[in-house]
């Protein structure tokens, strides 16, 4: 038998209310009726401050009582595939919840969680106990159709909610009551040593629900980090200004970007970006491309800090804080909104997921043990990125997935040499946590571009990652030799010796070869005996792997989005330059893996097992020492097989317009022919 919602109203009204007649007149309660993520306790609670019950046994002044209820001649909505919207339709309803007696205090807390979109208005809502008074947050067609004409949307269900909330836990701790522009600018800066937690957040908590004001304090207080320690080391003392510089210029970029976000949301949502991908690709690019085209303006921001703040008289949170003030007087709406436009006007946005990862290192190939003590060679800017976590730059490089690889596969975070590795939209070290940078070509050349401009560090390799269809996976196949050829001529650092003839540099340094931990333990004395021929070498030219884009636990775990997790095919093989164009090879990449789909190429496994394939190994190493010229057969074969996926990347149409794809195909085929005239020529 349900309970009487006015016996009930009237028992908890005796119980909780001691206040005076004119105290109960200015503490006046509100029966709201809710539909959306209010409709969840625990995010009520977050927002409100108060809980509430269907249980009359458990009402008390911190627990409100509900009960279901139907709202009629209104339809719910959600065009942001986020945050339902109630708009009129006379033959529909909605179910929810009605709340009862919510303080007006609570109400305000509310009001400011649904925001300006909605509009609090009277209702009249049907419960089994018939007919109550209540209010709802409602919208008009006319503001729906203003808001989401051009399908305005917020990726990150309650992302802005928590961000708030971090915001005040922020100004609880730094300097407490103050409101000078110097403590916002400590608080600012506080928050950029907290943006991986701040990050992993956000992620843990996406499409699930709020995180207790408990566990986001317990992650938040963390003791601020300190470099006071490396003063007073004698190794570290020569690399502390040069560390000091990239800080700097680090969190310049990273608060341009968030300027950049908070500033043009609209025009960032505007471009349809999938919530699949890196929600940062666009804006960090733009910021990447205001720093850059100011490298002037930079270096003397950069100067100025470290003329007037002496290293061994202020601690890292000085210069963080130092940049935080910069940024605000260099930052220009009208060259950011520029930026923007010219971005959204030249995309070419596909149907393929894509991703990069850039290394980037003064030393080259003896960047990582054992080629750096054989050659020995010394990094006399960064010393090898030896103290890149100490300074947090792992921290403050998160938007470009920042952090030094040296080729162990170990994901500690203790001082180690190796290549400083950026990848945009990499979520955690491994790199089995991130999501797809962008699904457009031309965006992912100018990121690659802007990256490598940015970092004072010599560029090194590129990695290109394409994602897996479904019925890709486990069908996959070896590239032909023919194939292997051309795109190391695409991409593999071509170039001239100093006699004048060509060699395919990525192979001829060996730095796409390795040699694996032999697995011969569970093989046969005869493939056994193959692997020693083999040595357990491998080329890395290209893998497939397994990624994820989401944190989470619990019930997260349990009910995973479907697309949350995803197969990568990989291209290792690329050589970084400064001013190379990639978009051709991407796209080229792109219709290969469509229409060939190729796998692992070439494992030691894989040489272990197949005599043809370790003779066409051995042939490549002799053709990328002294590179000849191709057959026209190969080139055309090649070219038809990457035309096919591209005219087919749309489900049997194509993704891109066709005078973007026959621009791809000949600047590809120009490319090849135009080696191999250069070939003949130096024959």
């Amino acid at each position: 038998m349900e309970t009487n919602p006015k016996r009930l109203n009237s028992q908890i009204e005796n119980k909780i209310n001691t206040n005076s007649e004119t105290g109960n007149m200015n503490e006046r309660k509100v029966n709201l009726f809710i539909y959306g993520s209010l409709r969840d306790r625990r995010i009520f609670k977050s927002v409100s401050g108060l809980s509430f019950s269907r249980k009359a046994s458990k009402i008390d002044s911190e627990t409100l009582w509900v009960e279901p209820a139907f709202l009629a001649h209104y339809r719910k909505v959600s065009p942001d595939n986020v945050y339902f919207y109630a708009v009129s339709a006379p033959s529909s309803k909605i179910e929810g919840l009605v709340v009862y007696d919510i303080p007006a205090w609570a109400m305000a807390e509310i009001d400011r969680y649904e925001g300006k979109r909605y509009k609090r208005e009277k209702v009249e809502i049907n419960t089994a106990n018939g007919p109550v008074e209540a209010q709802a947050y409602l919208v008009t067609h006319s503001s729906m159709k203003k808001h989401f004409g051009d399908r305005f949307h917020v990726n990150l269900i309650h992302e802005l909610w928590l961000r708030k909330r971090i915001d005040k836990f922020i100004k609880r701790r730094t300097r407490p009551g103050e409101r000078t522009a110097d403590a916002e600018s400590e608080r600012r800066a506080d928050r950029e040593l907290l943006a991986t937690t701040e990050r992993d957040l956000v992620m843990s908590h996406y499409h699930t629900d709020a995180v207790s004001d408990y566990y986001l304090e317990h992650e938040l207080d963390r003791p601020r980090p300190s470099i006071k320690h490396l003063s007073s080391d004698p190794e570290a003392k020569p690399f502390i200004k040069n560390y000091l510089a990239l800080v700097i210029k680090q969190v310049l970029l990273s608060q341009l970007e968030e300027q950049i976000q908070s500033q043009y949301r609209f025009e960032l949502e505007h471009m349809h970006i999938s919530e699949r991908y890196f929600k940062r690709s666009v804006s960090i690019l733009a910021a990447l491309q205001m720093v850059n085209a100011n490298s002037r303006a930079v270096g003397l921001i950069i100067e100025r800090s470290l003329q007037t703040m002496p290293c061994d008289k202020h601690d890292l949170i000085d210069y963080i804080k130092y940049a935080v003030r910069a940024s605000k007087s260099m930052f220009d709406a009208r060259i950011a909104r520029a930026k923007l436009s010219q971005i959204r006007s030249n995309l070419q946005p596909g149907l393929v997921p894509l991703g990069i990862e850039l290394e980037l290192s003064n030393l080259g190939p003896a960047a990582v043990e054992p080629q750096r003590s054989i050659q020995n060679k010394s990094d006399p800017v960064y010393d090898g990125f030896k103290y890149f976590y100490d300074f947090r730059l792992d921290v403050l490089s998160w938007k470009l997935g920042g952090y030094i690889d040296d080729h162990t596969g170990s994901a500690d975070q203790g001082r180690r040499c190796g290549f400083l590795e950026l990848a945009p939209g990499r979520l955690n070290i491994r790199g089995e946590l991130s999501r797809p940078a962008t699904s457009d070509p031309w965006l992912l050349n100018k990121l690659i571009q802007e990256i490598t401009n940015f970092y004072d560090v010599r560029p090194h390799s590129l990695h290109l990652s394409f994602q897996l269809r479904k019925r890709q996976i486990d069908n996959q196949q070896i590239l032909p030799l023919g194939f292997v050829k051309c795109l190391l001529l695409l991409g593999g650092g071509p170039e001239r010796k100093d006699s004048g003839r060509f060699w395919v540099s990525r192979m001829g340094h060996n730095e796409i070869t390795q040699y694996s931990n032999r697995f011969s333990s569970t093989l046969s004395d005869s493939t056994e005996k193959q692997s020693e021929e083999a040595n357990d070498e491998e080329l890395v030219f290209a893998r497939s792997s397994k990624r994820r884009w989401y944190l989470g636990g619990g019930d997260i775990a349990d009910k995973p989005p479907a697309q949350a997790t995803t197969y990568v095919h990989q291209y290792k093989f690329i050589r970084l330059g400064e001013k190379t164009n990639y978009e051709p090879l991407i796209m080229c990449l792109k219709g290969l893996q469509l229409d060939y789909n190729p796998g692992d190429y070439l494992t030691a496994e894989q040489l272990c097992g197949s005599g043809k394939l370790r003779r066409e190994y051995e042939e490549l190493k002799e053709w990328a020492a002294e590179p000849t010229q191709l057959s026209s057969q190969t080139i055309s074969r090649f070219l038809k097989t990457v035309r096919n996926g591209l005219m087919n990347e749309g489900h049997h149409r194509p993704a891109h317009k066709l005078h973007y794809i026959d621009w791809v195909l000949n600047t590809i085929s120009v490319q090849l022919r135009t080696f191999n005239e250069q070939v003949k020529l130096g024959l």
